[in-house]
């Protein structure tokens, strides 16, 4: 599996999230000092302190992920840190009321928290100030050199740029075999040689990776030059691995079948098909047994608010291309495609009925869908299922298209929590770059990985 920096899960994150978990069990410790002193806190220490303090520090953690403070773009916006810091710690104490009314024993202390608050803003605030500056002055542990200029590596490089301090990756240049393209600006830098220039480029300017193209670089590089280098100790990749292991996604430009079938990935072993299969039908079960209520109120609103059948039915696209009907509440006129038959659907498509927006934005119309999960037609992770109209088209547009039906479709997807709501060819080349990656790097991790990032996504209603 890559690295884990197309899970955002980088060596810079994982450092930062450790030593602020430790931070903030640092400063829910000193606060019970502080309130109760010294031996009242020896006591509570003996009856459960540590447990008590995991609950603060779990909760504050998942309230700071929640207000995207574990995402780059945020942590590096100090006013805009100060801000969702706050947030979080507002949230964390609401959570807290509500887990203290139900568990009063978890409770370490009156005006505990309180403290804890202010000692957490100042620690963590200084701690995230002075990670920063020490990652942005820190030089990069591994230079890369690229060879081709096609869009993939354009597209790796602007990524790779753009989080630059976050990944600690720096690109040397670009590699063209063109001559006459030397010196052109491709992103930040630009062409800085030709294949024959590899080898010196590399030994003089400290490159540790050498990333290629095939498509751009076939039967045009100086092999027995490049042997050397490899005999010299310098790492050779495919363009189409380290754009997987960086941007969570294979690039489907230029992609080889080759290279899917020797690179590693792909292994579906009876032990994760039946773990993964446990999942599903426990999570499923539970979660039609806690929303059957509401499912059978949004029915009713469903009902009196648009003529039609509360519940939908389609036909979709399955595993091994086995066609199955999905169930979902309507959110669409009833005689939505009357006219037209199946077409994608719009952002602001005005067949969508008034509850029908709530629907979809809150995702709360695909929860008849656990149904499907429970049946086995679907898992709860997986690339969305298609209709068939579509899948036709789509296998003929689109390369690989058709490897996404080697898994059951899920009710989320690595796609749904990276990539915005989209409904065109190009979104669907997109998505299935992430749905590829997806079957290639599946795990039971991974699931998990994506059910809480959809749980999130869905509590603060984003990408809908």
């Amino acid at each position: 599996m890559p690295s884990g920096s197309a899970h955002g899960l980088t060596a810079r994150l994982f450092t930062l999230i450790s030593l602020e978990s430790a931070l903030i069990l640092g400063a829910v410790g000193a606060a019970a000092y502080l309130r109760l002193g010294g031996e009242d806190f020896m006591v509570l220490g003996a009856s459960g302190g540590f447990q008590k303090a995991l609950v603060i520090v779990a909760t504050c953690q998942l309230s700071l992920y929640f207000a995207d403070l574990y995402d780059s773009r945020v942590f590096c916006d100090h006013r805009e840190l100060f801000v969702r810091m706050l947030q979080a710690l507002g949230a964390t104490s609401l959570v807290l009321a509500v887990v203290y009314y139900w568990f009063p024993d978890l409770v370490m202390g009156r005006g505990v928290f309180a403290i804890a608050s202010g000692l957490v803003i100042a620690l963590v605030m200084g701690w995230r100030l002075a990670f920063d500056w020490l990652t942005g002055h820190m030089a990069a542990h591994e230079r890369l050199l690229l060879v081709g200029t096609n869009q993939a590596a354009v597209k790796l490089a602007r990524e790779l740029h753009e989080r630059r301090h976050e990944f600690g990756v720096e690109i040397v240049g670009f590699i063209d075999p063109d001559i006459q393209r030397v010196g052109a600006a491709v992103v930040n830098p630009g062409v800085i040689g030709t294949v024959e220039d590899i080898p010196a480029i590399a030994r003089a300017r400290g490159v540790d990776r050498i990333v290629v193209s095939l498509s751009d670089a076939r039967g045009k590089l100086p092999m027995g030059k490049l042997l050397d280098l490899k005999l010299e100790g310098m790492a050779f990749d495919h363009l189409a691995s380290v754009y997987e292991e960086y941007t969570g996604k294979i690039a489907l430009e230029n992609l080889r079948p080759s290279w899917l079938i020797f690179s590693s990935g792909f292994r579906k072993s009876r032990l994760l098909a039946a773990a993964k299969r446990l999942v599903d039908v426990t999570v499923a079960l539970v979660g039609l047994c806690l929303t059957l209520p509401v499912l059978a109120l949004l029915a009713v609103a469903v009902k009196l608010t648009s003529a039609g059948p509360a519940l939908y039915q389609q036909r979709r696209v399955g595993q091994h291309g086995r066609v199955f009907t999905i169930y979902k509440l309507r959110s669409m006129r009833a005689d939505a495609e009357a006219a037209t038959g199946a077409v994608w659907a719009a952002r602001d498509d005005d067949r969508i009925t008034r509850i029908g927006r709530f629907l979809r934005r809150s995702r709360l119309d695909e929860l008849p869908q656990l149904w499907n999960v429970i049946c086995g037609d679907m898992s709860l992770v997986g690339p969305r299922p298609e209709r068939p109209e579509f899948v036709k088209d789509l296998t003929r547009l689109i390369p690989f298209y058709g490897q996404r039906h080697v898994v059951r479709p899920g009710l989320t997807g690595w796609a749904q929590v990276r990539y915005t709501y989209g409904a065109s060819v190009e979104d669907a080349m997109e998505k299935l770059q992430y749905d590829l990656y997806y079957i290639k790097n599946m795990t039971i991790g991974m699931d998990l990985f994506i059910l809480l990032a959809t749980f999130k996504t869905v509590i603060l209603h984003k990408g809908a």
